[in-house]
């Protein structure tokens, strides 16, 4: 079983910041790609940031530059630093993780169990 767990999040003034975590547990034997997406109010989900496993990073337009996304890999979890935080950023955040369970095996999708950031005054 693999089980991907998150923290962080809450409610924070425009301008602010916050910092989302995403650790697997499990039978893991390697993660590659990482990713937060995020689902606003009746609105469909949307992919915010990805690392790769060589550590490459790609975020979507509406968060370059106030979002970092970074992994450790010892912990197999990921981060989502986000700063200048704005109303339009608020949604529930989900981590997904491409995982292997074996040496050789084939990489399957985990997600975490959302997370509530809400950017309010």
């Amino acid at each position: 079983q693999v089980q991907l767990v998150q923290s962080g999040g809450g409610l924070v003034q425009p301008g602010g910041s916050l910092r989302l975590s995403c650790a697997a547990s499990g039978s893991i034997f390697r993660v590659n790609a990482m990713d937060w997406y995020r689902q606003a109010p009746g609105k469909q989900r949307e992919w915010v940031a990805n690392i790769t496993n060589g550590v490459t990073t790609n975020y979507a337009d509406s968060v370059k530059g106030r979002f970092t996304i970074s992994r450790d890999n010892a912990k197999n979890t990921v981060y989502l630093q986000m700063n200048n935080l704005k109303p339009e950023d608020t949604a529930v955040y989900y981590c997904r993780e491409e995982i292997s369970r074996a040496s050789g095996g084939y990489y399957s999708a985990y997600w975490g169990q959302g997370t509530q950031v809400t950017v309010s005054s």
